[in-house]
């Protein structure tokens, strides 16, 4: 008997142990998901510096903006004015764990193109407060208010577009079920959900993909959103508003199938480039000309 007892004990201690560092595990995943590190303002524009050209930015007039968002979290950004003056402006938004420097590689082509660039740290980005990341359910409806608060500020003959970049690509479409009056989005290797990322990370992590439907609910639990729930395509029912869809052919981190699917899923009209040799948000790197060729041709035919 006290042998068995004995048994049952170790049993019980090994059970303890075996969910005390599973949940750990699921922790320790949740928070680099949705709490990953990112980069301050002065990281994320050495890291511009780095890789391309941003003298174009010193030389340009800025205005500091703050939003209060639908739940009066303050976002922070700033317009790029365009050296020729014009009532043209594009809200630009950037990558998981960036801030919005990481959109001055866009900038660059439309201002060359005539616009003015809005620029912003997305939800729990740069000067913004630290908070968890919602792959697009909570930043979409930011920049939507980011949205309607340009539109009051520029008046009626101010013509707005987006732009977007994998998170920032997600925002954007996810946005465009709470906004009215937008010319145009550009999406560049966003996902159309983020159940089918999480699944090749952890095919490739070589994790089990039974920690799916755990991190579901853990998301559900900490956060009040399942991950289930974050899907940008389901804005794309009833949209109207032009779509330009980019993607790298060798992006592995989000597989170039998700703007495939968002392409067939929006009801507006729409076009989609493949970029040849162009990982996850190497597009505008490995062929800048394609890039700004594509673009300017997108927003041609949307004038014709």
């Amino acid at each position: 008997m006290i042998i068995k007892n004995i048994n049952i004990s170790i049993l019980a201690v090994i059970f303890i142990s075996i969910l005390i560092l599973f949940l750990a595990f699921v922790s320790m995943i949740g928070k680099n998901i949705f709490y990953g590190e990112g980069q301050s303002l002065e990281e994320s524009m050495e890291w511009q510096r780095e890789h391309y050209d941003t003298s174009f930015y010193n030389g340009l007039q800025k205005e500091e903006f703050t939003v209060k968002s639908y739940d009066s979290y303050v976002l922070h950004g700033e317009i790029l004015k365009n050296p020729t003056p014009s009532s043209k402006y594009v809200i630009i938004s950037h990558g998981y764990k960036d801030t919005r420097y990481g959109s001055l590689k866009y900038a660059s082509i439309y201002l060359s193109l005539g616009y003015n660039c809005i620029i912003y740290d997305l939800r729990g980005h740069g000067a913004n407060e630290s908070t968890f990341c919602s792959y697009s359910v909570r930043e979409g409806k930011d920049l939507a208010e980011i949205v309607h608060f340009f539109q009051e500020k520029l008046g009626r003959n101010a013509e707005i577009g987006l732009h977007g970049e994998s998170l920032g690509a997600a925002t954007t479409i996810a946005s465009l079920k709470d906004v009215q009056n937008v010319s145009f989005a550009v999406a560049d290797c966003g996902f159309s959900d983020i159940e089918n990322v999480l699944e090749e990370i952890w095919r490739y992590s070589h994790i089990p993909t039974a920690i799916g439907p755990v991190m579901n609910q853990y998301a559900k639990l900490h956060f009040g959103i399942p991950i289930s729930a974050m899907r940008p395509i389901d804005s794309l029912a009833k949209n109207q508003v032009p779509i330009l869809f980019i993607h790298g052919e060798d992006d592995q981190y989000i597989l170039p199938a998700n703007s495939e699917r968002m392409y067939e899923a929006t009801k507006g009209k729409r076009d989609l480039l493949l970029v040849p040799k162009a990982g996850h948000a190497e597009s505008v790197f490995v062929n800048k000309s394609l890039y700004t060729e594509k673009l300017k041709d997108f927003l041609s035919s949307l004038a014709s």
